[in-house]
């Protein structure tokens, strides 16, 4: 059988999940109780079928560091990783594109594309597996394979895959894919027997895709051809990445694979399984991991509660006291609260959608925000000033770069520091510190082996993290890039 790469598409900020997931700290990078990300999750589960030697992620680039963080804890085997990386999402038919595009021309048309979505939960990884053994016989055949989840209750929030001719006793073609159904809708579809939810796995050769592509969207595949030829890459002993041009990726039409094929090709076929699955798209799938105490409450932290039942409340950092409530949500974070309707779950993401409107910085950024070099906290801030607590990693460095409007005054809390000030650059041990005024070029490097810790006050008539110029960065971040270094 041809070689097998699954393709990890991980995109979209996860809106129904707010305050946890925002667009810069996605819905892939939550942990579950069990402390492992949904991304490491479908790492491991991917990374485990038989003769997967190599993986692929499509993800936005501003992610791609920690998405890198997550694999490396997990890669004892050390499988080959590439990465197609999204100046900014254009649907999942680009992605898919420039996947079976890149896989076709290093590995062969005939390698078999295993597309898993990166924010999915299975806990039945061993039926999972079968069923990608039968999906790639399927593949072998020339079928776009699709895998269908067993209904275990009428679900107005996924859309559905409706069983056609057999094609043996494991699969069926697909007669037709269906939207979201009313209710009543649903419950006949659960009780008929003939459909499926749409989980949006796939399996399929790379040469068939990209065929049913051209036929049905040329445009979309003759973009990201030519997108991918504009575009940077970088290959590494264990790595290879693929920096997509935003110029000429912005030229994509935006649509999804199933609009743009799925419901139009007649070489599609579906493999129905029962996965344990979960697409954990509200808080109302995530309340149902953890099981409920006699009052049929769920909590994750300190809890004090009187006369309160039916209720999720998730707080790590402080101790929430209820009394008299029933049926609410409650997510507590350092910098945002959510209570809710335990019955609209679903509606969190019109919070999200209206931050996001006002361009409020809770709608994409955590108080403590990842960057590939470590993390920073905003502590306070006020008229004129803001403090932040750094944290770099060993050998990890920042930019050289330059604000305008802001000076910066660096303590060394923990760790040793080397930093660039103007035409000085010193050692900064423990206690330590160093002022760098405004238009003056500066640098800060972790040059140890454990992290560095320290606290920046900035103070000036503007603060915001777009009052920045790169000169200098190892990470290849654009010189313009609105980021905290």
């Amino acid at each position: 059988m041809s070689t097998l790469i699954p393709c990890i598409i991980a995109g979209g900020a996860g809106t129904r999940l707010w305050p946890v997931s925002r667009e810069a700290m996605p819905k892939p990078f939550m942990r579950l109780p069990d402390g492992e990300s949904l991304l490491q999750k479908t790492f491991v589960r991917a990374t485990a079928l038989k003769d997967v030697g190599r993986l692929l992620t499509v993800t936005n680039r501003e992610v791609f560091f920690r998405t890198l963080d997550d694999y490396r804890l997990l890669n004892k085997a050390r499988v080959e990783l590439d990465f197609i990386l999204e100046p900014f999402g254009r649907n999942t038919a680009p992605a898919i594109a420039a996947a079976a595009l890149h896989v076709s021309r290093l590995y062969g048309d005939d390698a078999q594309l295993l597309v898993l979505p990166a924010d999915h939960l299975i806990k039945d990884v061993q039926a999972f597996a079968n069923a990608v053994d039968s999906a790639r016989q399927l593949a072998e055949q020339g079928w776009l394979v699709t895998f269908g989840l067993v209904p275990t209750h009428a679900e107005t929030g996924f859309g559905y895959i409706e069983k056609g001719q057999g094609l043996n006793k494991d699969s069926f073609q697909v007669s037709r894919f269906v939207e979201k159904p009313d209710a009543a809708t649903a419950q006949r579809y659960v009780d008929g027997g003939l459909h499926l939810w749409n989980g949006g796995m796939f399996c399929m050769r790379a040469d068939v895709i990209l065929q049913e592509l051209r036929e049905f969207v040329p445009e979309v595949v003759s973009a990201v051809e030519h997108c991918l030829e504009q575009s940077h890459r970088k290959e590494g002993k264990h790595e290879l990445q693929v920096e997509l041009d935003g110029d000429s990726f912005a030229q994509a039409p935006d649509n999804s694979i199933d609009y743009a094929v799925m419901e139009r090709s007649k070489k599609v076929a579906v493999v129905p399984c029962q996965l344990g699955w979960s697409d954990i798209g509200s808080w109302q799938a995530v309340r149902e991991l953890t099981p409920a105490d006699e009052h049929g409450n769920q909590c994750n932290g300190e809890t004090v509660l009187h006369d309160v039942s039916n209720c999720y409340i998730d707080s790590r950092k402080r101790l929430v006291g209820g009394v008299g409530l029933n049926n609410l949500i409650i997510i507590d974070t350092p910098d945002a609260l959510l209570v809710a309707d335990g019955n609209r779950s679903q509606d969190v993401k019109l919070i999200a959608q209206e931050l996001k409107r006002l361009g409020h910085d809770a709608y994409k950024l955590h108080r403590t925000v990842t960057r590939p070099w470590g993390t920073y906290t905003v502590l306070e801030e006020g008229p004129r000033f803001k403090i932040k607590r750094i944290m770099v990693k060993p050998n990890a460095s920042l930019s050289l770069q330059m604000h305008h409007h802001r000076s910066e005054h660096w303590i060394v809390v923990s760790g040793m520091a080397r930093v660039t000030n103007g035409e000085d650059e010193f050692l900064l041990n423990t206690n330590e510190s160093t002022f760098i005024k405004p238009g003056r070029t500066h640098r800060l490097v972790n040059p140890g082996v454990i992290d560095l810790v320290m606290i920046e006050v900035q103070s000036g008539e503007y603060l915001g993290e777009d009052d920045i110029v790169r000169f200098n960065d190892i990470y290849g971040r654009a010189p313009a890039e609105a980021a905290k270094t």
